[in-house]
């Protein structure tokens, strides 16, 4: 009864994160559509080069080192030793903060010379702003890895509710005042950054908090004699946030790095290729609209794959072969065909999604392009998650890595020849690269098949159906320099009719059976779109 009790906790607190992380996703991709509408394409390039440097500070606040540390603490707690459970937390706050100070130290005295690596010169004073956030990520890592260690996942849930909240408040609220004001573009790029600031500090507030409401300072507070007699202990614990935690966070900056590539070499290679300055940097800004549409797409493909995710343990496999089989082909299946209806419905919409979201349909054919890397990224994200379920750290980080050198080299290529359409490519094939090196080294681990013939044959069809008809659909509206508001009608009706269609035709293809159905949002209903002869027959 208590494994029982156990497991239904234990999925209770993956749902209460993972309910999280969509929200903070969601705020994350929305805040950036009026924020561009707000600064116009030059403040959105501003913004977006600097923003791969917070997204680290994200990534390691919130997936890696708390990861890890909950991992330990619980395993200490079950062991029922609070001396060693306490030595945990005091020596990931050392080796937290010597690690933040460093970034810290890095971004801020480096600063110039990055910026001058982006060829621009202004952003140095966006970097600084950004460094702050490397000196606050430690202590909120260790309250998060705290609470989720000891299964109570509220307070990591608040915390990154109310810090993404705070923050895309404090982002819109000083772009439109600065910008009222009539302030540099890059001050109001630097008040944007200053969210990130603000945002840490409600999440570190939210944390204490619970800590003070609860009184559980005392439970936690280092003893001064903690470490003597235990540097064994503590080496080990060194080990595990160096291997175990770093592998994690690496894994987690995929997207980041390819938008770090595009940051650092993608203004000065237009420039370089004679571009002017300020339309270089309109042509970047418009190019990284990008962003929140892939954002968007991803969470549409990775969030109901991801539910399968916490099932799949390396016990698991070695217990039920059979049914974790299922289940990790399910959520491949899953992230395959929304990857694939997204990247290609977005393609064939771009036009009035471009106007509706941005007031112009300007860069339309490189967003298009860009748009497939929702399929790309829904794959690598499930294929992740299921590996370090099954214990897999080192691949998935090594795969990640790969990515910044070849899409910095891709874009020397490509960039010159055709301009931002080259960044579009050198994106698609180094992201293209890693999926296939993660999925042949999935393969090779699960020993599984992962795509029948029927199921390859079945996406094709509706995905070239869909795209046919929404490229008819919009022909017949006419949708040569429409306004915004037919935009919007254009762009949400083709996102029902075309969606309807091409999940009708999957789920006729008897691409899922009905008892899997029955498992997804709104199931019943999904059944009934099955043909009779279909349903409770395999």
């Amino acid at each position: 009864m208590k494994s029982v009790n156990q497991s239904k906790a234990l999925f209770r607190g993956a749902f209460i994160l993972m309910i999280a992380a969509l929200v903070t996703k969601v705020l994350s991709a929305f805040y950036r559509i009026p924020f561009q509408n707000i600064v116009g394409d030059i403040g959105f390039y501003i913004y977006q080069q600097v923003y791969p440097f917070y997204g680290i500070a994200m990534v390691l606040s919130t997936t890696g080192f708390p990861v890890v540390i909950s991992k330990l603490y619980a395993e200490q707690k079950q062991k029922g030793d609070d001396v060693k459970s306490r030595l945990l937390l005091f020596v990931s706050f050392i080796y937290l903060q010597l690690f933040g100070l460093f970034c810290f130290l890095i971004l801020y005295f480096g600063a110039d010379r990055i910026a001058v690596w982006m060829n621009d010169s202004h952003l140095a004073i966006l970097l600084r702003v950004v460094s702050i956030v490397f000196l606050m990520f430690p202590m909120i890592s260790i309250l998060r890895g705290y609470y989720q260690g000891i299964g109570d996942m509220v307070p990591t849930a608040l915390s990154q509710v109310g810090e993404q909240t705070t923050r895309v408040v404090t982002i819109l609220f000083l772009a439109y005042l600065f910008m009222e004001k009539g302030y540099s573009l890059y001050l109001v790029g630097g008040g944007a950054m200053f969210g990130s600031i603000t945002g840490s500090i409600v999440s570190g507030i939210i944390l204490f908090m619970f800590l003070w409401i609860r009184k559980e300072w005392k439970v936690i507070a280092p003893n001064s004699k903690l470490l003597q007699g235990y540097t064994g202990e503590a080496k080990k614990i060194f080990q595990a946030l160096i291997y175990q935690g770093l592998t994690i966070c690496i894994s987690g900056m995929l997207m980041i790095f390819i938008q770090l590539g595009d940051s650092l070499n993608l203004f000065s290679l237009l420039v370089s290729s004679g571009v002017e300055k300020d339309l270089a940097k309109s042509l970047k800004g418009i190019f990284d609209r990008g962003q929140p549409l892939i954002q968007l797409g991803t969470i549409a493909a990775t969030s109901m794959s991801l539910t399968l995710v916490p099932l799949i343990t390396k016990e698991r496999l070695a217990a039920k072969p059979e049914f974790l089989h299922h289940k990790i082909q399910m959520a491949l299946k899953v992230s395959v065909i929304i990857g694939v209806g997204a990247s290609a419905g977005l393609w064939a919409i771009i036009e009035p999604t471009n106007t509706m979201l941005f007031e112009n349909k300007a860069g339309s054919d490189v967003l298009g392009v860009l748009g497939f890397m929702i399929l790309f990224t829904s794959i690598v994200s499930t294929v992740m998650a299921i590996m370090q379920g099954l214990g897999v750290m080192l691949f998935p980080a090594f795969a990640s890595l790969c990515v910044f050198p070849l899409k910095y080299m891709l874009n020397g290529f490509f960039v010159p020849l055709y301009g931002t359409m080259g960044a579009a490519i050198s994106s698609l094939l180094s992201l293209g690269f890693v999926t296939a090196l993660l999925l042949i080294h999935f393969k090779r681990i699960t020993r599984i098949p992962l795509f029948s013939f029927r199921f390859c044959g079945t996406v094709m069809t509706a995905t070239a159906a869909m795209v046919l008809f929404l490229k008819v659909y919009l022909y017949l509206l006419g949708n040569d320099d429409v306004g915004r508001i037919e935009a919007v009608f254009q762009s949400l009706s083709s996102v029902i009719l075309g969606g309807l269609l091409f999940l009708l035709i999957m789920i006729r293809g008897r691409v899922f059976r009905e008892q899997e159905l029955s498992l997804f949002p709104f199931g019943s209903k999904l059944i009934k779109l099955m043909a009779r002869k279909d349903r409770d027959k395999w």
